[in-house]
């Protein structure tokens, strides 16, 4: 093979390069600590991750973060010193104490990603009706693209319902802490319910859990 060989081989990776943009949230919900980091610090570390394996699979990498007002935009691409970029852009990001507006990340999405892409959004939803109030603007998102939607267990509470109840209060906490984790579940079924992909993931297993559905959406064909 020569040259001619290597440009139509080239031209056909980058005609299949997919689109791999991680969205981060930076409101409020992402400042919970889990085991002295925040929930926005267990995102960037798996952005960085997964970013860097879409670009070792001939995939673009993209970020966009966004809280109630607009974060940091970086196009999805696969040129050399990409990952540099990412991880400069990451490593500057601060959670902001308001919530979060989906509004303005969907705006952003249908102004910055014009091609179907994998997004990757990192966020935590605590009720079923928390989340619902976002539904409208996650299931535009997935009209147009594959959303993967990750979020948080609450590995604490975990600890706390395998621990024996020794009194009332104890038990009083445990049917709270089942509750609260039911509730998570449910957050999953309903997501999954408009067809929408989701990870509910204890933060420490994150980077793990998100390269894994990246790998089985590859799989599947559906990137």
């Amino acid at each position: 093979g020569g040259p001619a060989d290597t440009l139509i081989v080239n031209h056909f990776q980058d005609e299949r390069a997919q689109q791999v943009f991680c969205l981060i949230d930076k409101g409020r919900v992402m400042r919970m600590p889990f085991e002295g980091l925040s929930l926005l610090d267990y995102a960037v570390n798996a952005t960085l991750v997964m970013s860097n394996i879409a670009l070792l699979k001939h995939d673009k990498a993209g970020l966009i973060t966004f809280a109630n007002k607009p974060g940091a935009t970086v196009p999805a691409e696969r040129r050399p010193g990409h990952l540099r970029t990412i991880m400069e852009v990451l490593y500057r990001q601060k959670t902001q104490y308001l919530e979060t507006d989906y509004e303005l990340l969907y705006a952003t999405v249908r102004a910055k990603i014009k091609q179907r892409s994998l997004l990757i959004l990192f966020t935590n939803f605590e009720t079923l009706q928390g989340m619902q109030r976002q539904l409208p603007y996650l299931r535009g998102l997935s009209k147009s693209h594959l959303l993967l939607v990750v979020f948080f267990e609450n590995t604490e509470l975990r600890t706390y319902l395998d621990a024996p109840a020794a009194t009332t209060a104890d038990v009083y906490n445990q049917t709270i802490a089942e509750k609260f984790q039911q509730e998570k579940r449910q957050i999953v079924l309903e997501l999954q319910r408009y067809g929408i992909q989701a990870l509910l993931t204890p933060p420490q297993l994150l980077t793990v859990n998100t390269i894994n559905k990246y790998l089985e959406f590859k799989a599947r064909g559906l990137i």
